[in-house]
């Protein structure tokens, strides 16, 4: 069975979060790297599992392209 992912950790920088082992920041086992690999919540702030990125996209591309209401004719 996998382990749970916490969406709010209280100290997510004592974890490297890159993969299941969830290893200390001090002592990575799995050879992430030299560095650990940041928790969500760290970089997209609390409410980062609510944050639906599709919904930005399609919210993005409604207002770079005219719709066929929208269009500037000259003539």
């Amino acid at each position: 069975m996998a382990k749970r992912f916490p969406n709010n950790p209280a100290h997510p920088e004592r974890t490297c979060w890159g993969c299941n082992r969830y290893c200390a920041a001090t002592a990575m086992a799995c050879g992430n790297g030299s560095e650990r690999s940041p928790h969500p919540a760290e970089l997209f702030g609390p409410d980062w599992a609510e944050w639906d990125p599709l919904a930005l996209l399609d919210d993005t591309a409604a207002h770079a392209r005219p719709g066929p209401s929208q269009t500037t004719d000259s003539a």
